[in-house]
């Protein structure tokens, strides 16, 4: 199912997309990728990346990023904290974006707005120890053609994600549904009232038995009047 005939996502896994802009340009969200259990091995491999979008420093988002961009040296937009992380470890900071919740950067002709999310958000060093990773976020995506989507990230649901659907001018919403470290369907068909969104596609669900959550079950609260699409790694909408 298109979402925008011009902009396409390929599912890799987990939290992980793949993303297709208006005018060609290759995005990748929250990339975990290589050692993503979930990702199917025809995407395991990432040759060109315009783009590398970040929501936060959990090992199941950032995990691959360092390779990935050594690899492929894309524009990559964080939170200012993980910019620094990503600085630090010997990336190109001239390439890195560190914005923070309420601002609006422009890379690569794309618009990604930095929005609230209720999670954490700590590195993990190959050594073991845990540093700040500043605040989670959510990411508000225009391209180039003007077509808006959100991506929640790893959250709990938030009353303000009402006011992030006013300012973000949307109606399709990437929301995890998974349970126990975001939320679950429950709490995500409450996401899906506050957003006024009439397309979901849920994400970091069954990756691991713990992430129960499914896409039937937010289907059925939410009703027929949104389409909750279900989807497997690998699938493009």
């Amino acid at each position: 199912m298109a979402l925008n005939a011009d902009v396409s996502f390929t599912w890799v896994g987990h939290g992980t997309w793949k993303a297709r802009s208006a005018k060609g340009k290759e995005i990748l969200i929250d990339p975990w990728v290589m050692g993503n259990p979930a990702a199917p091995e025809m995407l395991k491999t990432v040759d060109k990346c315009d783009l590398m979008l970040i929501t936060h420093g959990h090992f199941d988002h950032i995990h691959d990023a360092l390779e990935i961009a050594r690899k492929t040296k894309p524009t990559i937009v964080c939170n200012h904290e993980i910019s620094q992380w990503l600085t630090s470890k010997g990336l190109d900071g001239e390439k890195i974006i560190g914005g923070n919740q309420g601002g609006t950067i422009e890379a690569e002709g794309i618009k990604v707005t930095l929005v609230h999310a209720e999670h954490s958000c700590g590195i993990t060093e190959d050594s073991g120890a845990v540093v700040y990773g500043g605040d989670a976020c959510g990411l508000v995506i225009e391209f180039e053609n003007g077509f808006t989507v959100y991506f929640a990230g790893d959250t709990d649901v938030f009353g303000d994600m009402a006011l992030i659907a006013e300012l973000g001018n949307f109606n399709v919403a990437f929301l995890p549904i998974g349970g126990f470290y975001t939320m679950g369907p429950e709490r995500a068909a409450k996401a899906v009232s506050l957003l006024g969104v009439k397309t979901v596609v849920p994400m970091h669900f069954a990756t691991f038995p713990i992430l129960a959550g499914r896409p039937d079950q937010l289907q059925e609260l939410v009703g027929n009047g949104v389409k909750v699409l279900d989807i497997k790694p690998g699938d493009t909408v």
